[in-house]
C-alpha cells in the first residue's frame, strides 16, 4: 500500500480492498499477463487516474463506463476519454453533440476529459484494465467488485452527488444508489447503436448543474479545452 500511487483520500477508504483475496488474485493475473508479453491498457501509472484526478470529498458527478479503450494510445484511466491528439471516439462525439444541444457548448476538437475530472467528475470504468485489441478481456477478474466498492462508499459517505447512468450496464451497477441522498440520471448509452433511443435529448448536463446549484454545490463547466 505504501508504494501504491493513489490519492490519499481514496487510499484511506480503499486500503482494506487491496488486502482482499480477490485483489491479490487480480494483481497476480495482471502480472502474469505482462510477463506473458501481453500489452495492457492503460499504462500502469494511469490505471487509477479517475481516482487520482479528484479527491473523494470533491466528487460531484459520477459517470460510469464499462471498460477501457483497447486501441493503442487511447486509454488513460478516464471513461469515455482519450489522450490529447487521439481521434475522438464515436460515443464521446455523441456526448459532445448532446452537450451542444443542451448547453450550447461547441464540441471540442479534443477527446481528453481531464478538465472534467479536475472539477470533481469521477469518470469511472467498471473494469480498469484491458488487453490490447481485445475488448472486455479483463471483465470478471475482480475489477467490478473493486469499483462497486467505490460506488458504495460514495453512496454512503457522499452527499448530493449526481450519478449519470448511461445504458443498462451502468444502470445495473448503480442500483444501490440512495435516491434520497443523490441525484440519479439514467438514459440510453451514447454509443451510435443506441444514442438515438434516449441519450440525445436527455439534458443530463444542464439537469446535473441545476441539482448541484440547488444543493449549494458548484456547477460543472462542461467545456473541454481544444488541446492539440
Amino acid at each position: 500500500m505504501d508504494r501504491l500511487k493513489l490519492e490519499e483520500s481514496w487510499k484511506e477508504r480503499l486500503r482494506q480492498e487491496f488486502e482482499q483475496d480477490y485483489m491479490l488474485t487480480l494483481r497476480a493475473f495482471l502480472l502474469q499477463e505482462k510477463q506473458a508479453g501481453k500489452q495492457i491498457f492503460p499504462a500502469g501509472n494511469d490505471i487509477f487516474n479517475a481516482l487520482n484526478a479528484t479527491t473523494f470529498e470533491n466528487v460531484r458527478v459520477v459517470i460510469i463506463g464499462q471498460d477501457p479503450y483497447h486501441g493503442p494510445g487511447q486509454a488513460h484511466g478516464l471513461c469515455f476519454s482519450v489522450r490529447p491528439g487521439v481521434e475522438i471516439p464515436p460515443s464521446l462525439r455523441n456526448i459532445y453533440k448532446e452537450i451542444a444541444a443542451d448547453l450550447g457548448i461547441a464540441p471540442s476538437r479534443s477527446g481528453c476529459l481531464q478538465s472534467w475530472a479536475a472539477q470533481g467528475v469521477l469518470l469511472l470504468n467498471a473494469v480498469l484494465t484491458v488487453e490490447s485489441g481485445k475488448a472486455a478481456a479483463h471483465q470478471g477478474r475482480g475489477w467490478e467488485r473493486f469499483t462497486d466498492r467505490i460506488i458504495a462508499l460514495l453512496n454512503e459517505q457522499g452527499q448530493h452527488i449526481v450519478f449519470m447512468l448511461w445504458g443498462s450496464y451502468a444502470q445495473k451497477k448503480g442500483q444501490i444508489i440512495d435516491r434520497s441522498r443523490h441525484f440519479v440520471l439514467a438514459s440510453a448509452h451514447p454509443s451510435p447503436l443506441s444514442a438515438s433511443r434516449g441519450f440525445f435529448g436527455n439534458h443530463h448536463f444542464s439537469r446535473a448543474n441545476q441539482y448541484l446549484l440547488a444543493n449549494a454545490r458548484e456547477a460543472i463547466d462542461w467545456r473541454v479545452p481544444d488541446q492539440e
